[in-house]
């Protein structure tokens, strides 16, 4: 018998997906930039708080920095769901509700933020 109960697989496997990108090959070039790279002067200027706070300020500045934060957050969750899924760690339904719930109020919480704070 067919269900015809909508699932939400589709939406939290493009979350995690677009986050694992994110954490595989941004997060490292941030990284090597804001931590290594900038202290070394090889970028002289081009990590001034000045220029940082006008890239922030600009609304697609503002969405970058939010994907930056919100995506790997997603794909964590949606990780840590299915680990403690695959251990058969609490019921997986609420063991789902916590892992998402707390990426979304995080998204949320970052986007007010990066936004309006």
């Amino acid at each position: 018998m067919k269900s015809d109960r909508r699932s939400n697989e589709p939406l939290t496997w493009s979350l995690f997906a677009a986050g694992g990108l994110l954490a595989a090959f941004v997060t490292p070039a941030l990284l090597l930039a804001t931590a290594l790279l900038a202290p070394l002067g090889v970028l002289e200027d081009g990590l001034s708080f000045d220029r940082v706070r006008a890239f922030l300020d600009h609304p697609l500045g503002g969405l970058i920095l939010w994907a930056l934060i919100a995506l790997p957050l997603w794909h964590a969750a949606h990780r840590l769901s299915h680990g403690l899924r695959d251990l058969q760690v609490g019921a997986p339904r609420l063991t789902s509700a916590l892992c998402y719930g707390f990426a979304f109020v995080i998204t949320l919480y970052s986007g007010y933020l990066v936004w309006f704070a």
